[in-house]
């Protein structure tokens, strides 16, 4: 039977030189974070902790997700065309399926005396944190008068033995949870821990209200996912799971959260958020904590984000104008994901501004500035993109700003909307076609072309180092 972990993934990592392996201590409350996110921005690869202080027989891993070469490897798609792939595998949902008899994540079951948050490996992540985080929890919901699924990515402040916060922004765990706070009833939830990235993307992406997300999950591994039944709550969680953790979100009431370091790469201040109340704990023996980082980019939580965003708007895209000509979407990461790229080959002038008011207008909120590129530039490099906007942008021309628009609800520049609270934000979006003019003729187009040097595309170091 196939495994449906992240252990395979990572040992496929490992194996593919994408992972370091520490066996030297570590510190979560001290410099665990920093040793996962300087591994991959310094060295570009993933960390798995197997000397934890004050966690004996625990295994952490970080920054396993964080760029699309750990994603190609972790849903088995090739790289460089990760993004049709993964829409051609979404276009046939697969149902879950519930397994019966023992599973992995039901090796361990704690409940009563025998909970403490506290056991958990999880970090001290950004420098102005206000505590400890479980940050890569997915929570899996399901709304009370149809009881169809959700399943949607929070943040989660330890502030006790068996509670933490639990923060949502206006989307569908929020609207959720106010039919069961209109009712007066706690919202039951399972916070899941450590499962195949397929599940991971599906609960981070933005579908129609109504979908179950573990269909998309399905679709992307070409099976099932297999379910088993929580012990406390009528909710079904992924039976390969390292963790998961089962519960209730009190109804209208909250308590202090905050501040965290979150996907924009800025801190998320101080406030207060929903808690959630813990009744069991179910997990593996020897389990291994995913460690999310989220913070400064470049990040787990960027790279997630990013390539929902990148999903998405090619989607988008591809119903705009018969497709528009589109090559490429990058929503770059080292920008908090609110820069989108989009590397077309324009078939007649005004046809790269629809594309980028189309990226704008997408599924997601996050990206406020889209930049047009030409086939020739590599949309992943910030230097091609920096002299692409120097070189081919007239900036009164080709600089449109577009004021008074719905923004990422943790776009902390953006004011908040008057009455609306925090997270409802308004701001300006902005795009820039930095593609050289349609009508120029093949002569004029010259003077735009980057000037590389001869053989260029020919020439591998490789075959001339010693």
């Amino acid at each position: 039977m196939p495994d449906q972990s992240f252990r395979t993934m990572l040992s496929n990592l490992e194996q593919q030189g994408e992972l370091i392996r520490f066996t030297k201590t570590v510190d979560p409350l001290a410099n665990m974070a920093a040793v996962g996110w300087k591994t991959f921005n310094e060295m570009g690869k993933a960390s798995l902790f197997i000397n934890i202080k004050g966690h004996k027989n625990w295994q952490a891993c970080s920054q396993i997700i964080a760029d699309r070469k750990k994603w190609a490897i972790g849903l088995d798609l090739d790289e460089h065309n990760i993004l049709d792939q993964m829409l051609e595998r979404m276009l046939t949902p697969i149902a879950p399926k519930i397994t019966h008899g023992s599973t992995p994540v039901k090796e361990i079951i704690k409940t009563g005396t025998d909970i403490n948050l506290y056991d958990f490996p999880t970090m001290l992540t950004s420098e102005k944190d206000g505590g400890r985080y479980f940050a890569s929890g997915i929570a899996i919901i399901k709304d009370p008068d149809t009881g169809i699924r959700n399943l949607s990515v929070h943040r989660q402040m330890i502030t006790g033995k068996d509670k933490t916060g639990f923060v949502m922004i206006p989307r569908q765990a929020r609207q959720i949870y106010e039919k069961y706070s209109a009712r007066g009833e706690a919202m039951p939830v399972a916070m899941v821990y450590g499962i195949h990235p397929a599940i991971f993307f599906a609960s981070s992406f933005t579908t129609a209200f109504g979908n179950d997300e573990f269909e998309i999950a399905g679709a992307l591994m070409e099976e099932p996912v297999r379910l088993t039944k929580c012990e406390t709550t009528d909710l079904e969680v992924p039976a390969d799971a390292e963790i998961v953790i089962e519960g209730e979100v009190l109804p209208n009431f909250t308590e202090p959260e905050g501040p965290f370091g979150e996907v924009t790469g800025t801190y998320a201040g101080g406030g207060k958020s929903e808690v959630f109340q813990v009744k069991a704990i179910t997990q593996r023996k020897d389990p291994i904590f995913f460690a999310l980082h989220c913070g400064f980019p470049v990040t787990d939580a960027q790279s997630t984000m990013g390539l929902g965003v990148e999903v998405a708007t090619k989607k988008h895209l591809r119903n705009v104008e018969g497709g528009l000509n589109l090559l490429d979407v990058r929503a770059i990461t080292e920008a908090g994901v609110m820069m989108l790229i989009l590397k077309i080959r324009p078939r007649h002038p005004g046809q790269t501004k629809t594309a980028l008011m189309a990226a704008l207008s997408g599924p997601y909120l996050h990206p406020k500035l889209a930049i047009a590129v030409d086939e020739d530039i590599d949309a992943n490099d910030l230097r091609q993109i920096a002299w692409s906007l120097t070189t081919r942008v007239h900036a009164e021309r080709d600089v449109t700003m577009i004021p008074n628009t719905r923004v990422f609800s943790l776009d902390n520049i953006s004011p908040t909307a008057p009455a609306m609270g925090n997270f409802a934000r308004i701001g300006t979006k902005w795009m820039i076609d930095a593609t050289i003019p349609a009508h120029l003729s093949e002569n004029e187009r010259r003077d735009f072309e980057p000037a590389f040097p001869l053989n260029f595309n020919n020439v591998n170091l490789k075959d001339y180092l010693p």
